[in-house]
């Protein structure tokens, strides 16, 4: 391309990109005033002009699929987290995927999971942090979890175990982070993977043996989802993060198809053997790029989810410190409601980058007169997910069966956050008039 084209080209880029920033603070970023009895979603996307800018310049190099944006969106959460490895990938629920799957690889040689070994988990939060583990015909063992925390009753953990059991794969529930330095220390003592499902709680930290971490970094594996909810966005998308290199190098593989080569997207032989070696029976110099070293997937997220998330990415700190003070302004406004609400709890040696604010209703309280009433006034809420994962209908024949999965003691809390807890949210975009509003919906509701 001549010197002349590409001044025009890139002038042309430049007024489009601004038309486009200009568009989006007209029409995107106007906002009135809240009233009280507006709709207070859960959740909401917050985002401004760079993140349009950077969709709309990812559109016009028109590569698609990942490319210069997914890199440096992986450096870059790789760097805020403190991690070496960071893979993208086209969901969270992607991310659980590859990241048990990886612990299923031959590569792992004595510690990989096996069809029938066991993963200890829990059955009060989301389907996609068991699901991999029924899918590849591992066996789930669940735990009971405590309230007000509503993670992992770590006292359960040794009864939990069993000769079988190869890993644990928990999710920090809305933030929260679970026990990691009982959990930690078991799977240590034990030789087992810990997977921390991120998916809720990025920006979370923890302190253990003195220093603080960010969740998601402190087991073998942790991932993160980036759907519109979650704690940053760019629509779809999530991510595998990791330091070990044998790890990071068998969830590429599962992300990619399966495929031994590790060359990105559009570029070929950067190992300088893609004609010269010998895999499985394949024949000699086979080439490299379609020799297929695991029974993989393609998981890869688009190079305009990415420029979305390279935005977002600047904006999560200040994300996470709104969270904490929607949060912390909640809790006050509740105060006064104990006889009618077990308010949320902190876990010991945390700080929470709280994705919502969940609520267990107290005897006498009918959670679903109270969510009916805030709905009503205006105030979404949910349920914590699954509830109990055994009660559902993707159970049914399990149950009947009584196969592929095994309960350990009684999941009483379980069952009572199935029947009598919810949560609203918390997100960054939510004003202190909306926060107050909620508390207000909310004492009322319990009254009533």
């Amino acid at each position: 391309m001549s010197e002349e084209i590409n001044a025009k080209k890139e002038e042309a880029r430049r007024r489009i990109l601004g038309l486009v920033a200009d568009y989006c603070e007209t029409y995107h970023n106007q906002r009135a005033p809240f009233q009280e009895g507006q709709r207070i979603p859960y959740a909401s996307r917050v985002y401004d002009s760079r993140e349009m800018v950077n969709l709309v310049d990812s559109a016009l190099e028109f590569w698609l699929t990942s490319g210069r944006y997914t890199e440096q969106f992986e450096e870059q959460l790789s760097a805020y987290l403190g991690v070496r490895f960071c893979s993208l990938v086209n969901s969270g629920s992607s991310a659980n995927l590859a990241a048990f799957m990886a612990l299923t690889s031959p590569l792992l040689g004595g510690r990989r999971i096996r069809r029938g070994d066991e993963v200890i988990t829990v059955a009060a939060g989301f389907p996609t942090t068991v699901t991999p583990m029924i899918q590849y015909g591992a066996v789930p063992v669940f735990v009971d979890v405590t309230i007000p925390q509503y993670n992992i009753d770590v006292e359960r953990l040794e009864e939990a175990r069993s000769e079988k059991t190869k890993a644990v794969m928990l999710a920090h529930t809305l933030g929260n982070p679970f026990n990691l330095e009982a959990v930690k220390e078991f799977c240590s003592r034990w030789n087992l993977w810990l997977v921390e499902d991120n998916c809720d709680a990025l920006g979370s930290r923890y302190t253990i043996n003195g220093e603080t971490k960010f969740t998601g970094t402190i087991g073998d594996i942790g991932t993160s989802s980036f759907y519109p909810p979650h704690h940053m966005t760019m629509g779809e998308g999530g991510a595998v993060y990791t330091d070990n290199p044998l790890l990071h190098k068998i969830i590429r593989s599962f992300r990619d198809w399966g495929r031994d080569c590790s060359c990105p997207s559009g570029c070929d032989n950067l190992c300088g053997h893609r004609f010269d070696r010998q895999y499985g029976e394949l024949p000699l110099g086979y080439d490299h790029k379609y020799v297929y070293s695991h029974f993989g997937y393609n998981l890869k997220a688009t190079d305009m989810q990415a420029a979305i998330g390279c935005a977002q990415l600047e904006k999560l700190p200040s994300f996470a410190a709104r969270r904490k003070e929607n949060f912390a302004r909640l809790k006050a406004g509740l105060a006064g409601t104990e006889e009618s609400y077990i308010l949320p709890g902190v876990c010991e040696k945390s700080d929470p980058s709280w994705f919502g604010f969940l609520i267990t209703c107290r005897r006498g309280v009918d959670r679903n007169r109270v969510v009916q009433y805030a709905e009503q006034k205006g105030v979404q809420t949910r349920m914590l997910f699954a509830g109990n994962l055994l009660k559902h209908p993707c159970f049914d024949e399990m149950r009947r069966t009584g196969e592929g999965y095994r309960v350990v003691g009684s999941l009483e809390q379980t069952d009572r956050i199935m029947r009598d807890s919810f949560w609203v949210g918390v997100y960054p975009g939510m004003t202190d008039e909306m926060t107050d509003y909620m508390a207000k919906i909310l004492k009322e509701a319990c009254q009533i």
